[in-house]
């Protein structure tokens, strides 16, 4: 395996692990707020249960937007784009 394989796949390790600790932690963080929301106000686990429903929606969105754009980026570097960049990069007239 040589370097850059290697780099690549601890990038690979490190993006999956933060993205982990990203879907577990910050519901967990907007539950803890809700509960203290809620130990303030007297109610019952009304603010924890909304404050960490709109955690989960929101980074099931936030992961869902990542996903579509590097899938995109993936899709521009595919073998079977390049001949369609190449053919129409700039200062290259296709109508002739």
């Amino acid at each position: 395996m040589d370097l850059r394989e290697r780099r690549e796949l601890n990038n690979g390790f490190g993006e999956a692990l933060s993205r982990a600790f990203e879907l577990a932690a910050t519901p967990a963080i907007f539950g803890g707020l809700g509960w203290l929301i809620d130990r303030q106000l007297g109610t019952s686990p009304l603010f924890l249960l909304i404050l960490f429903f709109l955690a989960i929606i929101g980074v099931g969105y936030m992961t869902w937007f990542r996903y579509e754009e590097e899938m995109r980026e993936h899709e521009a570097d595919a073998v079977w784009n390049r001949k369609r960049a190449r053919s129409q990069a700039p200062g290259r007239d296709m109508t002739a």
